[in-house]
């Protein structure tokens, strides 16, 4: 990670740690690295979220694009994997999406995406950083017929839709669909794809406002979609969060699908059906204790990674791998997509569901979640908290303390200034116990924002 760029890209609160200067100046440097900087014209495709600073920072970011001599083309309100796609099948040099995930309204960030859709390199991104930072020499800008333009490209998702529907294996019909839109993103995509798939669909959260992104609604409060689904006698359910590159799903009986429980249903169904290359499902550090036990039991193996589906997707690249994710619900299918997609989840789910002719509920019911608590702390300095030798005592002291039978997991959020303290355990009182017992010694040290 770089000084701006974490995990998933520049995020921060909107004017406050991610400006309008820092949106141009972005621009800029890409617009001529890509572009003059290889004699040619550089072709960048840009999608938003709902929020209301995402418009400021989209003009920014076209106005740094074209004064370097890029076409822009706008995809408007969008998701983060309809940009992803856009920029791999129409061959732009780079894409952007404007969102800040499943933050709350006030917050914004900015990612990047090469020209397969993916990730930016981390090369590329300390170059940013320097040029930001004054380290690089202003770079040039066009004039005359070699200043850039924009281009209306509202086509470009709508081939996205087109994508999505292609990929059912299945009528929907009479199947009766809740989606949670989170007021995000998905509002004008995930209820054309379910309708023209068939599918009954109700729809909650999907009136943006600029202010109700993520509010109380969407993958990061299935609540709302838990009681909706139950309370409409409904199928099943799926939340996505802001820019709809993760999905959680509930069964029509209310259970929660989160996103260790999509890997196991989609994981086994695919070696079920001698799809599961390498017989390997990527996950990360935290993914629950009873997956693994799970898969065990199906004969399925598993990789570990650090937090972030970045890393998750570098892992099933350099081995192979067709499916990972995150238990928050990212889910990567290599074969489809080069990111986490919220809706592209939702409609493999329905796949396991229709084909197996099961709940999904029925289909997770083999894993056993142990009982989990995740809290975060917010901390003037990352690296300092986590370093400390008192908090790193704490740790180890509940680490011991559970033994083979929890484990407790520590680390830097890649996005914001906070550390995360898990721990797994066989009661959630013990969890509670012991993620309490680890954040009153990082209060205690003074590590608190």
């Amino acid at each position: 990670m770089g000084k701006y760029f974490g995990t998933d890209g520049f995020r921060g609160e909107a004017n406050i740690d991610l400006t309008y200067d820092h949106a141009v100046r972005i621009g800029r440097f890409l617009g001529w690295y890509y572009g003059k900087n290889n004699g040619k014209k550089c072709r960048v495709v840009i999608g938003k979220d709902t929020r209301r600073s995402s418009y400021m920072f989209e003009y920014a970011l076209v106005s740094g694009l074209t004064a370097s001599g890029a076409d822009v083309y706008l995809m408007h309100v969008t998701t983060t994997p309809s940009v992803s796609y856009v920029t791999r099948i129409d061959e732009f040099d780079c894409g952007i999406m404007i969102s800040a995930s499943h933050n709350p309204f006030y917050d914004n960030g900015i990612k990047l995406l090469n020209a397969q859709g993916e990730k930016m390199d981390e090369e590329t991104i300390l170059k940013i950083e320097a040029y930001l930072d004054g380290e690089i020499g202003e770079v040039p800008v066009a004039t005359k017929e070699e200043i850039g333009r924009t281009v209306d490209y509202v086509a470009g998702r709508n081939r996205y839709v087109g994508y999505l529907i292609s990929l059912a294996m299945h009528s929907f019909r009479d199947v009766k669909v809740g989606l949670d839109c989170s007021n995000g993103s998905a509002w004008q995509i995930a209820k054309n794809v379910f309708d023209a798939l068939g599918a009954q669909t109700y729809v909650i959260n999907a009136n943006p406002d600029g202010l109700n992104i993520n509010t109380n609604c969407g993958s990061t409060h299935i609540e709302v979609l838990q009681k909706y689904v139950v309370e409409n006698g409904l199928d099943v359910g799926f939340a996505y969060d802001g820019d709809a590159d993760r999905c959680m799903a509930v069964s029509g009986d209310g259970k929660i699908i989160d996103g260790d429980l999509t890997l196991y249903i989609y994981g086994t169904y695919m070696k079920e059906r001698g799809k599961l290359i390498n017989n390997t499902v990527v996950t990360t550090v935290m993914s629950n204790f009873g997956l693994y036990k799970a898969f065990d039991e199906a004969g399925i193996a598993y990789e570990k990674t650090a937090v972030g589906d970045k890393y998750v997707y570098e892992n099933m690249v350099a081995n192979g791998h067709r499916i990972g994710g995150e238990q928050s619900g990212h889910i990567i299918f290599s074969k489809y997509a080069t990111t986490g997609d919220g809706i592209l989840t939702s409609l493999k789910l329905m796949e396991a569901m229709l084909a197996k002719e099961k709940t999904l509920s029925q289909l997770a019911e083999p894993v056993q979640i142990f009982p989990q608590v995740l809290k975060n702390i917010r901390v003037k300095s990352k690296a300092e908290a986590r370093g400390d030798a008192a908090v790193i005592a704490a740790v180890d002291a509940v680490a011991a303390k559970l033994g083979d039978d929890g484990r407790i997991l520590v680390r830097e959020s890649g996005t914001e200034p906070v550390i995360r303290v898990m721990v797994e355990a066989a009661t959630l009182e013990e969890c509670e116990a012991y993620v309490d017992e680890v954040i009153e010694v990082i209060k205690k040290q003074g590590h608190t924002a």
